[in-house]
């Protein structure tokens, strides 16, 4: 761990992500200051130099990439890293061509702040111990260093400062021939393919040596540093031979190293001439070996980065959903072609735009107002003008804003209008025939004498015509409750309802000799609701535990209450609700597989008792088990006095 006097200037507004930075960095053992803007950073800087500066992207209205280059003119060997708030190629390019040595961007995790941070802390410890190194020899080799130095942090320059990996590799290549006055200088490759090693770069190569150059891993210098990951300097008075027609009389080769693995070789050699190769000239081969590694690092994390993005974009331009990211200001950062062509926009006009002023529409700024409810997740319905119905959700992501995602429920709408119109007209027009039907099965007693096959024939007329109606009063009922007309409300006192509920079917229970086992709790407190529906969902579920529960059996109907809730359970002693079955019961028309096919019943009680509960606020849900009986448990609101 570093020492406390390891000083980093963190010169960055006030935000969460400079306290994230000064945590992180502190529990790591540096001591950070702070400068808010330009005044503050060189009175910093005067009193003392920090180890390392981390600039955001703006300080105090002023652009970070050019206090970047300010910087470096005093103290060209300083590292800093660049702080980004998006992520953006152009902007990670601006900052590393200004010289920046790290670049960090969203998302930010405590582990990525402090391996930046030592990395390019190690680097310049690297740099500046080998300069200090350097200093303490005699002065007549000054100027060499001094080249060297320059050469190296122009290449650190080249590297940091560009995403084009072919002219950083022939940087690195050209400097190491340089740095040692060699004849000849390549970067070797390994070919995961093949397993060979082939010339990614060179200098003073012809072109189609280089292109075609080939060299397998076994038995040859530079495989031997691949295999060992260890320098080769051979500079005696002999011949080496590195591959046919190309015989050398000195050379290093030194590897290149990427997560602890060699990738390839980096080398310089003399063809022509004998001059030796020096340790110290290893020392700078394998210092531009490390840049090479780093950039082809980042070549890699840019092309996997572009990769990554090609397909999310892919993805969201071919989406059927429409979909807006907002930042925590509510300016759009990203919009999909499907939001493009639901509002008429273009991506690049309304591109970190506000949203209300890009796409000032009515039911979208209700959406976002809704988000002072203060709810991860909302719903709205968005009404265009040409007729078109979205169903829309806000989804809040803390430490990035927003995102509205749009689904056309357009022909959802179309087929509910359609389905309440096709109740409404069936359900009317049955009701006439319906009830003329009765009515003659009950004049044909009167016109005379029946036998007994004729009189059960007309029973069999009046119960199927009273099937009928049921089924028909039952569709009307569901539909009013989904459509809303009976949204009137009153605080109604639930036992009293229960109580009257159970007397009304209190002679079905005597008629199958069941025991009704009622528990009802002292003091519960008010509900607001409609008392008419609300006794009609009792209704339903006592008398569907009636029905089901055998002759002699117990009905059992609790009803207590729990903080601001108040809780019915009605059970049975019925033959249970298959596993398979439970969560369809309470669809339209559903009945559970095990039920007699002659059994009575619609397949709508449960349907409109879960709409009744979910008008009221209240969740329903069963617990059943084969042979075992059923409880049902409806869980209401208490009211709540303002």
């Amino acid at each position: 761990m570093m020492s406390k006097t390891t000083l980093i200037l963190l010169a960055l507004d006030e935000s969460p992500i400079l306290q994230l930075m000064e945590r992180s960095l502190y529990a790591v053992g540096y001591a950070t200051a702070i400068a808010h803007d330009r005044a503050s950073l060189n009175k910093i800087i005067q009193k003392s130099i920090p180890a390392l500066v981390l600039v955001g992207e703006k300080l105090d209205g002023e652009k970070g990439t050019q206090l970047i280059v300010e910087i470096l003119e005093r103290f060209p060997t300083l590292p800093i890293i660049f702080l980004a708030t998006k992520d953006l190629p152009m902007l990670a390019q601006e900052a590393l061509q200004a010289g920046a040595s790290g670049y960090l961007q969203p998302p930010l995790r405590t582990d990525d702040i402090v391996r930046a941070v030592q990395n390019s802390l190690k680097r310049a410890q690297h740099m500046g111990d080998w300069v200090r190194r350097e200093v303490k020899r005699s002065t007549a080799s000054l100027e060499k260093r001094v080249n060297e130095l320059e050469i190296l942090v122009t290449v650190g320059r080249d590297i940091t400062g560009t995403l084009d990996l072919d002219s950083v590799l022939n940087s690195v290549v050209s400097a190491a021939v340089k740095l040692t006055h060699a004849e000849e200088g390549s970067l070797l490759l390994l070919d995961e393919t093949s397993g060979d090693l082939y010339m990614r770069a060179g200098h003073n190569f012809e072109e189609g040596f280089a292109r075609s150059f080939r060299l397998p891993v076994k038995d040859t210098l530079a495989g031997q540093v691949i295999q060992t990951g260890k320098p080769v300097i051979l500079s005696q008075d002999a011949i080496h031979k590195i591959q046919t027609a190309y015989l050398v009389q000195s050379l290093i080769y030194v590897p290149l190293r990427l997560k602890e693995r060699v990738i390839g070789v980096l080398g310089v050699d003399n063809r022509k001439t004998s001059s030796p190769f020096t340790d110290r000239d290893a020392l700078l081969i394998s210092v531009l070996a490390d840049y090479a590694a780093i950039a082809i690092e980042n070549a890699r994390l840019y092309q996997v980065s572009e990769s990554e993005r090609a397909k999310f974009e892919a993805v969201l331009a071919n989406m059927d959903d429409a979909l807006m990211l907002l930042d925590e200001n509510e300016h759009i950062q990203l919009i999909n072609t499907t939001m493009c062509k639901t509002f008429g926009v273009d991506a690049r006009e309304v591109h970190d735009r506000d949203v209300s002023e890009a796409i000032p529409h009515e039911d979208l700024m209700t959406l976002l107002k809704r988000q002072e409810e203060a709810e991860p997740l909302q719903y709205h319905e968005i009404n265009l003008d040409d007729g078109s119905v979205f169903s829309a959700q806000h989804t809040l992501i803390p430490g990035v804003g927003s995102a509205i995602t749009m689904q056309d429920i357009s022909y959802l709408k179309e087929l509910d209008r359609l389905k309440d119109d096709f109740v409404h007209t069936v359900s009317h027009d049955l009701r006439s025939p319906l009830t003329a039907v009765l009515g003659y099965a009950e004049l044909l007693e009167r016109i005379g004498e029946l036998n007994d096959q004729q009189k059960e024939f007309v029973r069999r007329i009046q119960t199927s015509v009273q099937d009928i109606t049921s089924l028909v009063n039952d569709l009307l009922d569901l539909g009013s409750i989904e459509a809303g007309f009976d949204a009137r409300r009153e605080i109604v006192q639930l036992d009293g309802i229960v109580r009257y509920t159970l007397s009304t079917l209190e002679q079905r229970s005597r008629d199958k000799k069941q025991i009704l086992d009622v528990e009802i709790a002292s003091g519960l407190p008010a509900m607001r609701g409609n008392p008419v529906r609300l006794r009609q969902m009792l209704d339903n579920l006592i008398g569907n535990a009636i029905k089901y529960t055998p002759v002699g059996e117990n009905v059992r109907v609790k009803l207590h209450a729990e903080g601001n809730q108040i809780i019915i359970q009605i059970s049975d002693n019925g033959p249970g609700i298959p596993q398979e079955d439970q969560s369809h019961i309470f669809e339209k028309f559903y009945r559970a597989s095990n039920i007699p096919s002659g059994t009575p019943g619609s397949g709508l009680g449960l349907a409109i008792v879960n709409t009744i509960v979910e008008s009221h606020q209240g969740r329903i849900w069963v617990e059943s088990a084969l042979g075992k009986g059923s409880t049902f448990f409806v869980v209401l609101p208490t009211h709540q006095k303002k």
